[in-house]
This record gives structure tokens, sequence and C-alpha cells, in this order.
């Protein structure tokens, strides 16, 4: 399930022109192999802001080139065939900016495609910010957040003056495994999602808005006799050939 959102919009990249091919905040090389596969004969550049993610995409040995930056500064030697974003930009503010200046980077007949998460108002990651809200109203603004990832006909709208877009979403329904004494949905999220939220607080204080998340979520998430959950995720996807 991991790499499927990836695998997705993969699948909706057509031929490219040449030049390399980047993987744009590629963590640790997950989408590297089915790069390596699909574009064989280009240069395939992996890039990312994290030193040890740029370590293990290294040994996964699917990329001619790593290289350390931050993709919203990000800027190639020479103009891409394609920009591939799997799971990345949507840590990144100011997509006004961002996108059209991605798409003025690539190469005649290039394409940009980026595919994001966009759970922003499920209960799963809702309640992130409304619990700490209620429980460290010193910390965390109450009411909800401005989401960074936009419905998909926004970012056609956005894109379509440089070029043929395609955008849509898709909910991926999957099943989680159970997670012992914590939600599978907080397992899920904990990892990313619920790190902001986590960095803000006292250590004595996670044990409260642990408690209180999976209050929350056994009633949008039931469990499963065996104690595993079924979790929709929306993600948004669009592609830019210029």
């Amino acid at each position: 399930m991991r790499l499927r959102p990836a695998l997705d919009l993969l699948a909706q990249v057509g031929p490219l022109p040449e030049g390399a091919v980047v993987d744009l905040g590629c963590g640790d090389g997950a989408v590297g192999p089915a790069l390596a596969q699909r574009f064989p004969e280009q240069r395939r550049i992996g890039v990312d802001a994290s030193p040890a993610m740029l370590e293990r995409a290294r040994q996964g040995g699917s990329y001619d080139a790593l290289v350390e930056a931050d993709a919203a500064r990000w800027q190639p030697n020479a103009p891409p065939a394609l920009i591939f974003s799997n799971a990345a930009l949507q840590w990144l503010p100011d997509h006004d900016r961002l996108l059209p200046r991605l798409a003025g980077l690539l190469t005649p007949g290039g394409v940009l495609a980026v595919q994001m998460p966009r759970q922003h108002s499920a209960p799963s990651h809702r309640f992130l910010h409304d619990i700490a809200a209620s429980l460290f109203p010193d910390r965390f603004e109450p009411g909800p957040e401005e989401p960074l990832v936009r419905p998909a006909a926004q970012y056609w709208q956005l894109l379509a003056g440089f070029g043929e877009v395609q955008a849509w979403e898709t909910d991926y329904v999957q099943r989680l495994e159970p997670a012992g004494d914590a939600h599978p949905v907080r397992r899920f999220t904990e990892s990313t999602a619920m790190r902001p939220y986590l960095d803000r607080l006292a250590a004595d204080e996670i044990p409260a808005y642990l408690e209180a998340y999976d209050a929350a979520l056994a009633a949008a998430y039931p469990l499963l006799p065996d104690g595993g959950a079924i979790f929709p995720f929306r993600r948004c996807f669009f592609t830019l050939k210029v």
C-alpha cells in the first residue's frame, strides 16, 4: 500500500524527452526501483533535505546521483525531463509559487508529476489539532487549520497556463493491522502527521494527549474483531506536461 499511490502516479507519466528523471523529496528511495525500471536509459537523481534519508537511498542503488537540498530551493544543473514528487510537497508552503517554479525548470515536453496526502479534514488528522487545542490552548490555536494541500481542481487551475494538466483525487481504503495498546490509526499517524504536535509537548503531557486521541479514533474508526481497523486515506494527484 505504501507504494501504490506512487505507482498510480507513475502510470500517468507518458514518454519523456531527453533529460534527467528527478525524484524530488526522494526520502529513503522507496520509489527509486520503479523509476529505474520505467526509465532505465535516463539519468536518475534523488533530491532530499535529509542526509540520513539520502544515505538509505544510496544503499538502494537506483539513482545515478543524490543531492542534498530543500525541495523549495533546489535548482537543477540542466532542465530535467521529469520532476516526480511522491508525498513530499505537502510539507512545503506557498504552492502558488513553488509549483510554477518547478514547472519552469522542465525541459520542453517535460513532466511535473506530484502526489500528496489530502487527509487534513479526516478524523485521523483533524483530531490531532482539535485535541491539542483543547488540552493545551496556550500552544495551539482553536478552530480548523488551514490545509497546505488543496483540492485537485485548484492545482489544475494553477498549472493550466503552463501546459497539459491532469488532476484527480483518490481515496485508498486500507486495512491497518492491530497495534497492541494503541489504536491502529494512531500507529499510522504518529511518525508523520502527529510529530509536529508531539514536538511541542513535554514528556509528561504526551500520555494524556495520546489517550484522548485513541479514544476519539475508536469512535471514528471502530476496531475490527481482530483489533485492526479500516482506514480510508485521500490523496491528491496532478501531472503537467509543458
